[in-house]
């Protein structure tokens, strides 16, 4: 957007707000030269600690483990989530890959409860450890990235990505066509995907519902 403001640009972003951030003027009329989907943080948020209530209802001390160059709409939107759903918030900023590690101490310091992992190409990056370090200290774990429960952590809700692409897709055929990127609303994915890791479950000593599972698009046993 620096380098030029009449080429047509399409982007997907899972941590900011388009209009806090001044890339658009409004959801419904972007007005410039960019477009594309973005999450509606502060329900995702919401839901994510819906959901980890459910699978562990004496939730009350909450850890968020957050990329700080880049997620801090993210972070806010939890933070008022965790507000309203009435646990107290501890804030697990990282910046490296270093930094997983003094988090997760942190948060055995502060008896932390669980564990929302925001998104960023770094957390999606380590997941592999970040589901290690959250194994090793008895931590359940929710995220919007499918991938981390399949790497062993215990949840996510989020949406379904390869959705999202071809719905990129379908931005560019119709600027193509000749639509005005100025005129094309700022999407939000509508696909969402649930999926608990059930033999973390077990690990951690939590029993799911089964009306939790019920509701899962995909359970790891």
């Amino acid at each position: 957007m620096r380098a030029t403001s009449t080429t047509p640009i399409v982007g997907i972003d899972l941590e900011s707000d388009p209009v806090a951030r001044g890339w658009v003027k409004s959801l419904g009329h972007p007005g410039g030269n960019f477009t594309g989907l973005f999450l509606d943080l502060p329900e995702l948020s919401g839901k994510q600690i819906e959901l980890l209530k459910e699978a562990a209802p004496t939730l009350s001390r909450l850890g968020v483990i957050w990329d700080s160059y880049i997620g801090e709409f993210q972070f806010l939107a939890t933070q008022t989530a965790a507000r309203s759903a009435g646990v107290t918030l501890h804030s697990l900023p990282i910046k490296g890959p270093d930094d997983f590690k003094v988090a997760f101490d942190r948060a055995a310091r502060d008896r932390i409860d669980s564990v929302v992992v925001l998104s960023s190409p770094l957390i999606l990056e380590q997941r592999l450890q970040i589901a290690g370090w959250a194994m090793k200290a008895h931590l359940p774990t929710i995220s919007l990235f499918t991938a981390l429960p399949r790497a062993g952590g215990l949840m996510a809700y989020g949406p379904n990505l390869p959705d999202i692409y071809k719905r990129t897709a379908n931005y560019v055929d119709r600027i193509l066509k000749g639509i005005k990127v100025a005129d094309m609303p700022i999407e939000r994915p509508t696909r969402f995907e649930l999926v608990i890791n059930l033999k973390t479950a077990k690990a951690l000593g939590l029993t799911v519902p089964h009306s939790l599972l019920n509701r899962a698009d995909e359970v790891i046993e």
